[in-house]
């Protein structure tokens, strides 16, 4: 059953992160299962699920919560969804990146949890130049495949500085991401420079090992045991960025597959590994980011 479960999830992921057909994932999957049922539930539950239920409540009295345009640079907006503490200032800010399926109601649910965890958060929406995260999951990962990385990556660094002078604040400001957020968390921490005060990336593919030199923020790599996908890049990257002389931590979660975090998604999640993770990230951040 784990051999399968494997296969099944590694079949998912080429589908997810390579851009393959969908009617191709399915005649795999019914190969695998022996069902075209199977195959759809199987896939189901791999997937992240837009139905399962919020761990925070969005209606929450004790959180200021807003989605709402802000500008990322001269003449530039995109738009944000900002959940804080009510009647709290002097905050560290955490700008949530998104997963390759945008903003998300499961992306705006981690925005609230960083909320209640004593932080100013905001999670851009990174297709608001397409016309903002389509319902369709495989629709948004498809824009999300044609989008323009450098110019994410310079709204994500414009992030940093509306979040920097957004009242409330206390100038410093720490990036997550998860997936292709966790792989643009690497590129804006390439990017930023000094402006960033901290970043966390969960399963995040690396760039070069020869931008580790650039980068000057404190980091925190979560990487999963069974993800050989990014692993193949994480481990140069930590590499690079140890030798350069860089403040990086990277923990590998042994046994658990690419997603744990999301707990969504019925067949990759991991709740031991995504809750010890979230402390070592919250820990991290409190760390960088008070005072």
């Amino acid at each position: 059953m784990s051999d399968f479960r494997d296969r099944a999830i590694q079949l998912y992921d080429a589908f997810t992160h390579e851009h393959r057909d969908r009617r191709a994932l399915l005649r795999d999957m019914v190969a695998l299962t022996g069902s075209l049922a199977a195959a759809e539930l199987l896939i189901a539950g791999i997937a992240a699920s837009p139905a399962a239920a919020a761990i925070t409540d969005a209606a929450d009295p004790t959180l200021d919560i807003v989605k709402e345009a802000y500008g990322v640079g001269p003449g530039k907006q995109i738009t944000g969804y900002f959940a804080s503490p009510k009647g709290k200032a002097n905050l560290g800010s955490v700008i949530v990146f998104h997963e390759n399926r945008g903003l998300t109601p499961h992306i705006e649910d981690v925005a609230r949890r960083f909320a209640l965890a004593g932080f100013r958060a905001v999670a851009p929406d990174f297709l608001s130049d397409q016309g903002g995260t389509p319902d369709n999951e495989d629709k948004a990962r498809d824009l999300i495949g044609k989008a323009d990385l450098a110019a994410i990556t310079s709204e994500a660094v414009g992030t940093i500085g509306a979040m920097r002078a957004r009242p409330g604040g206390n100038g410093k400001v720490g990036i997550v991401g998860f997936c292709w957020g966790g792989a643009l968390v690497n590129r804006v921490a390439v990017a930023a420079g000094d402006a960033l005060a901290a970043g966390v990336a969960y399963y995040g593919p690396a760039p070069d090992p020869a931008e580790a030199v650039k980068v000057a923020a404190p980091l925190l790599l979560h990487y999963a045991g069974k993800d050989a996908r990014v692993a193949a890049t994480g481990a140069p990257w930590v590499a690079a960025l140890k030798a350069a002389g860089k403040d990086v931590t990277d923990y590998t979660y042994d046994g658990v597959d690419h997603a744990f975090n999301n707990d969504t998604s019925a067949e990759r999640y991991n709740a031991a590994a995504a809750l010890l993770a979230w402390d070592r990230t919250i820990a991290f951040l409190h760390a960088h980011l008070d005072g």
